[in-house]
């Protein structure tokens, strides 16, 4: 049997993210197995600050959350090019345009496969859309 390798970054508990919640839970932003980069879910939230951007503009969150994406993946050994599936959530089905053109943009030319969800909430309620993401890593 080989022994698989798993790489884990920013490194994160959610006592100190969402201390709000009295949650508890050990968590990273990406994992990095067995060829595959899986983000956690990206919203508008600065990764180094932690705090939220763009409170109520939907396009400013979108954007913020395509540049963690980035950053992650750019971390992990990936690029936006590598992306195989996103999963965003909106709270809302009338953000739908604004989001899905602001991560067209982003995506140009990649094709993923996508997922589109209208939630009820996301974990604070200054959020609007959440972008989930898998890539592969870069044959660079």
């Amino acid at each position: 049997m080989t022994e698989t390798t798993h790489v884990r970054l920013r490194k994160f508990n959610t006592k100190e993210t969402y201390p709000e919640q009295n949650l508890d839970n050990d968590l990273c932003q990406a994992v990095v197995a067995g060829g595959v980069v899986y983000l956690r879910g990206q919203i508008g939230q600065d990764l180094d600050t932690r705090e939220s951007v763009g409170i109520g503009d939907v396009v400013a969150q979108t954007e913020q959350a395509m540049s963690n994406i980035k950053m992650l993946l750019d971390e992990a050994g990936s690029r936006l090019e590598d992306i195989v599936k996103v999963t965003i959530y909106i709270i809302d089905p009338r953000y739908r345009g604004d989001v899905y053109r602001t991560v067209g943009r982003w995506l140009t030319g990649v094709y993923p496969v996508s997922t589109g969800i209208v939630v009820q909430a996301l974990a604070r309620p200054e959020w609007l859309v959440e972008i989930d993401a898998t890539a592969v890593l870069s044959e660079r």
